[in-house]
């Protein structure tokens, strides 16, 4: 199994309406500049206390800005468990370059 994911294949998978968590590790100032419809923040410092908060049953999609404190995380996940992870590869910089030019980039 692969713990990675393209944002072109999310992309595919949510407007399939699968069932996805979309766990977002960024920081609350970064989510309010953008977003992925539906996701929860859950910043990676805080991303230990709140394992109680997450379905070790859901497939997760781990994201961030481009792609690396969202590859910590899913490490993390791993590792505590979780068997349904996978890291949004670019993050939301490769989102907005290759599905959505309007989510904004910073």
């Amino acid at each position: 199994m692969s713990f990675t994911i393209t944002p072109t294949e999310l992309k595919s998978r949510l407007d399939k309406g699968d069932k996805l968590v979309l766990v977002d590790v960024r920081e609350p100032w970064e989510y309010a500049i953008c977003k992925l419809e539906g996701s929860v923040l859950v910043p990676l410092a805080t991303l230990q206390q709140s394992l109680g908060k997450l379905d070790r049953e859901a497939e997760i999609i781990a994201v961030c800005h481009h792609g690396m404190r969202s590859a910590d995380a899913t490490g993390f996940l791993l590792q505590q468990g979780f068997t349904k992870v996978k890291n949004l590869i670019g993050g939301m910089d490769a989102w907005s370059t290759q599905v959505d030019p309007s989510v904004p980039r910073y």
